[in-house]
């Protein structure tokens, strides 16, 4: 066997082009035999093709560009490649449009399975995301569960954690017992980065343990964040005033394209709103944020739904992120058999080391939020999430000068509402 036979045939066996659809396999094979494509060339058109059938637009077999035959061999595949890149990167500027509803759902729910298992020690650190070229709050996170049960496209807990398992510590409850902090001092707590905080309810008395660790620690801010409509068990029990429990809010269209198996808008609003009636203060997380053909009147409804629904004594912050990749999450995202997403469909630019939007498409979002809810400002927590300290005074009129300076004002507004809800 050739040595070029035998790279073709590592290809061949390759997990990327393995999940093509066999119309694609086929007409890539013969078009590596054609064109003697390098390794790497193999690669980068197997990308090409998982991108567009993720996006279901016209496959790479139907819009391979005219072999004009001139040049050596090197040349006509680079013609072939930049062709279809130049195309590829013409999908991504075009503004993404979402049917009204999407398919798979019900499938995603088989692919969870829960466990439980026994922990060395209790999951407490700092946020896995944190960057040092992005303003972070500095915040800590506790993983009181391993893996989500939502099906969200863009989730980057996938490449954290254990592909379909959703694992459980069988000694959450006691290690969080154990766990001595300094009482001089306030931390910020979330529960929402390694899954969700409330689609589980109480399983493994996970709630009980967090309820009876904020009643301990009253100056411990404990964040619950959400996608869920499951709130029973906050209605049916006593729950300390620095709990918050915050909901990460999309468009309509977003959640029935992008957000699998999460609850609906109406369904989050709706629970938001009963917490808050219980006197428990809510939060709304607008990360990702999503730019499609349709988003600035989407995003407005929702804007003026809180603004009307909710008091600003009530909300304790309002984020404001978008999507941000690194490379192995994209790979992930990539991977996944028979995956139908536009997430991936964007105007993709590297920036802080990250891959994301570019500044004008951020910057543009942003605003829109912060302009929609301006009947909050200077009465709620507003902050942008993951991103550069560049935007923020183009959005907010003003900035922090260090993380550590963010953290302070953060928790300085949160635990005054705390206080005005313990009077």
């Amino acid at each position: 066997m050739s040595e070029y036979a035998i790279k073709l045939q590592h290809w061949i066996e390759s997990e990327e082009f393995r999940r093509l659809p066999e119309s694609e396999r086929d007409f890539l094979l013969t078009r590596a035999c054609d064109y003697r494509f390098t390794y790497q060339e193999l690669r980068q058109l197997t990308e090409i093709a998982t991108d567009f059938s993720m996006w279901e637009v016209a496959p790479l077999s139907t819009c391979w560009p005219e072999d004009k035959a001139s040049g050596s061999s090197k040349q006509r595949r680079q013609q072939v490649l930049k062709a279809l890149n130049t195309r590829r990167q013409a999908l991504s500027h075009q503004a993404n449009h979402y049917a009204s509803s999407a398919p798979g759902r019900e499938q995603a729910v088989e692919r969870i399975q829960r466990v439980t298992v026994e922990k060395e020690k209790l999951g407490l650190g700092w946020c896995p995301v944190a960057s040092p070229r992005t303003r972070c709050c500095n915040l800590m996170t506790l993983d009181a569960v391993e893996n989500c049960g939502f099906d969200c496209s863009y989730c980057s807990i996938q490449s954290f954690y254990h592909g379909d398992e959703v694992r459980f510590d069988a000694g959450f409850g006691e290690k969080l017992a154990r766990l001595k902090l300094d009482p001089d001092k306030t931390y910020h707590i979330g529960t929402g980065q390694s899954s969700d905080s409330l689609m589980w309810g109480n399983q493994q008395g996970v709630l009980d343990a967090l309820v009876a660790f904020a009643r301990r620690y009253p100056d411990v801010i404990l964040e619950l964040k959400t996608k869920s409509k499951n709130i029973s068990y906050l209605l049916k029990h006593d729950i300390p005033a620095n709990i918050i429990v915050t909901w990460s809010l999309n468009t309509q269209t977003l959640i029935e394209n992008e957000e699998h198996l999460a609850a609906s808008l109406d369904d989050r609003l709706r629970a938001a709103r009963r917490v808050a009636d219980k006197g428990i203060l809510v939060g709304f997380h607008f990360h990702p944020m999503i730019h499609y053909d349709r988003w600035q009147e989407d995003y407005a409804g929702i804007f003026k739904r809180l603004t009307q629904e909710f008091d600003p004594g009530e909300v304790v912050l309002a984020s404001l992120g978008t999507l941000t990749y690194i490379k192995p999450v994209l790979k992930q995202l990539r991977q996944r058999p028979g995956f139908r997403t536009q997430i991936l469909k964007m105007p993709m630019v590297e920036s802080d080391g990250k891959l994301t939007y570019p500044d004008d498409i951020k910057q543009a979002m942003f605003r829109h939020a912060w302009e929609g809810l301006s009947a909050w400002q200077d009465k709620v927590f507003f902050y942008l999430c993951m991103e550069s300290p560049r935007h923020w005074k183009p959005v907010f009129g003003f900035d922090y000068a260090s993380n550590d300076d963010f953290e302070r004002a953060m928790k300085a507004s949160y635990l005054d509402k705390v206080s005005r809800k313990r009077i």
